[in-house]
């Protein structure tokens, strides 16, 4: 994995070194999902199942969501009633079925969120737009 900053306090993964986060430890896999919708773990292991033959993946778990890092963020899960929110930032403006919010700019690349309710939904398609989310952000 590409170098990173550890914050002391929190022992916490990030791409920049003192950057600006709220300093709580994560959580484990199993605390995360114990209290999750039952269809999260499904859309996260599908997802897992892609990222992880692109290089290391590192997993910052917390309250909110799962980032993924390498070690910046690339890609982060978030639940939702219905869906899982994936989010990720590319530098340009991306479509997909599962994409249906309008892309925010943000310092030169478009964030982009894909609701993605079940693990059929993480296709080609959409793991293309996650390598590429990963690619940038080394």
């Amino acid at each position: 994995m590409a170098d990173g900053w550890t914050c002391p306090e929190c022992d916490r993964l990030f791409g920049r070194r003192g950057q600006s986060h709220d300093c709580a430890p994560g959580l484990s896999l199993e605390e995360y999902f114990a209290t999750g919708p039952d269809h999260e773990r499904p859309v996260f292991d599908a997802v897992m199942a892609h990222v992880e033959t692109l290089g290391p993946v590192h997993l910052d778990v917390v309250a909110v969501g799962i980032f993924l890092k390498n070690p910046a963020r690339f890609a982060q899960l978030r639940p939702m009633t219905k869906w899982v929110a994936v989010s990720f930032s590319l530098d340009r403006k991306a479509t997909h079925t599962t994409i249906t919010r309008k892309h925010v700019e943000h310092g030169g690349r478009f964030w982009h969120v894909a609701n993605v309710a079940s693990p059929d939904q993480v296709d080609d398609a959409l793991c293309d737009l996650l390598t590429e989310a990963y690619q940038s952000a080394r």
